[in-house]
């Protein structure tokens, strides 16, 4: 049993965010200390991608355990009430997902998908972009001087 009124509820879920979240901004900025330069949540683009990185050709999503059903991990649990409701929405959401990445993807975009459990450890993170990535943003576009 909810243990909030109908209204305390209301207001309550009414303040969750569907962009700028805080994992979000926490690959962000990551991504931009690496040198990265990229856009955010591009409409023309199936599945609206959270970090799109043009030169690169390759989108990131960054999914909520809970939101997106991360399977077997424990912040992607069901609640008791209304288990109905939140099993479509959740299932919903993954289909939604799977199809945005299968167009992307078709489209000739690179696809990661990073989950909010997945950020805690930054070393790990690090290096989970620069090989999605190829390397470090500077190096990638230098070119030498012409020999004389």
């Amino acid at each position: 049993m909810d243990t909030l009124t109908p209204e305390q509820r209301r207001r309550t879920m009414s303040r969750i965010k569907g962009r700028d979240t805080g994992p979000e901004i926490l690959v962000r900025r990551m991504l931009h200390r690496m040198g990265f330069r990229f856009r955010l949540n591009v409409r023309g683009l199936p599945g609206t991608p959270d970090i799109v990185l043009p030169r690169h050709r390759a989108v990131i999503f960054v999914h909520g355990c809970f939101w997106h059903g991360h399977e077997g991990c424990p912040r992607a649990t069901i609640p008791e009430t209304r288990r109905e409701f939140w099993l479509k929405k959740i299932a919903s959401a993954k289909a939604r997902d799977t199809k945005a990445e299968t167009a992307l993807t078709a489209a000739g975009w690179r696809v990661l998908t990073l989950w909010q459990c997945e950020l805690k450890d930054l070393a790990t993170l690090e290096d989970r972009l620069r090989a999605f990535l190829g390397g470090t943003a500077g190096l990638l576009f230098f070119r030498p001087p012409p020999s004389r």
